[in-house]
């Protein structure tokens, strides 16, 4: 089949690759425009325009692709039209212009997690398994029939980042396979469990920002749900600290440290190069694994506590 991809970021790029390796032809690439990036605000090419233009396919950019794309796209002649992460909404004139529609690589086993965070809010719930799912592309937000899904299990501290690149290696195969049955007529189409349906929204820069009265499990996992973006932070004496890595201090460790003191929530309570660094929450203590100081490295905390200004009895300020 003679597919048009539509993709921005690096989840998107497996999925694009495993298409121009597969049978069928990608005849064009749609992704988001150039955006200013670095200290000099120079332009900076999206990971799948650069990996179209290594292939030679032609890459469109529109700013809004309902109000300057629609005829472009309705010319270009393909069979089906292939999104993941593409970043924008697709209208109906470009939902129903080719032969087979459009499919969507979805980072959830819908009907769970429709809309823009579906990795990020997984992790962030505490979820034990998430997926990628295939499916038509309708009106609606991710609502449409699912053809394909696979799930996986979400490992214990994984972030965000890690648990992306798993997905987007699942989804190119899933993308694959999904062509192949609609190509052969012997997809299935299943309707979506609206009883089911959950949403998920984009997260601004605010969102990572921790308060220590929370649970110590729930704390971990909004850490791990938002690296690399936007990134978990916290304030204390005024500076602002971005965490990576964090983990629950178990009940044995607990105990060893002799942390059965009575302490305010969001006061750190082990602050030694030796130890790491231990804040006290909700119900128990979060033990911080990776941190930045503003203007610096990010660096394992048990080295930044070296010769930090962070100490035992500080308070983390909550909103």
């Amino acid at each position: 089949m003679k597919i048009i991809f539509m993709g921005t970021p690096e989840f998107a790029v497996p999925t694009l690759q495993a298409l121009i390796d597969s049978r069928h032809e990608v005849v064009a690439v749609v992704t988001q425009p150039d955006k200013p990036s670095g200290r000099h605000n120079q332009l900076q090419e999206s990971p799948v325009k650069l990996l179209a233009k290594l292939h030679n396919i032609p890459v469109y950019q529109f700013k809004k692709i309902r109000l300057d794309g629609v005829e472009t796209i309705n010319a270009i002649d393909a069979d089906i039209i292939v999104t993941c992460a593409y970043g924008q909404i697709l209208s109906s004139d470009i939902l129903f212009a080719k032969r087979y529609g459009v499919i969507n690589v979805h980072g959830s086993l819908l009907p769970k997690y429709r809309g823009a965070s579906p990795i990020q809010s997984a992790i962030i719930n505490g979820e034990k398994e998430t997926g990628v799912t295939i499916l038509q592309s309708d009106i609606g937000i991710d609502d449409g029939k699912m053809i394909l899904s696979e799930s996986t299990p979400i490992n214990s501290c994984e972030t965000y980042g890690e648990l992306s690149s798993r997905l987007s290696v699942l989804g190119a195969k899933l993308a694959v396979e999904a062509l192949n049955l609609i190509e052969s007529k012997d997809a299935k189409y299943i309707a979506q469990d609206e009883s089911l349906a959950t949403y998920c929204k984009m997260f601004k820069a605010d969102y990572g920002r921790l308060n220590f009265n929370n649970n110590a499990e729930d704390i971990v996992n909004l850490i791990h749900g938002i690296n690399p973006s936007p990134i978990a932070f916290m304030i204390i004496n005024g500076a602002r600290y971005k965490v990576y890595n964090a983990h629950v201090v178990n009940d044995d460790d607990v105990a060893k440290l002799g942390l059965n003191q009575d302490y305010c929530s969001g006061q750190v309570v082990v602050a030694k190069s030796k130890v790491g660094l231990i804040i006290k929450c909700n119900d128990g203590y979060v033990s911080i694994d990776r941190i930045q100081a503003e203007n610096g490295k990010i660096l394992p905390v048990k080295d930044y506590l070296n010769g930090s200004k962070i100490k035992i009895g500080d308070v983390v300020e909550n909103e």
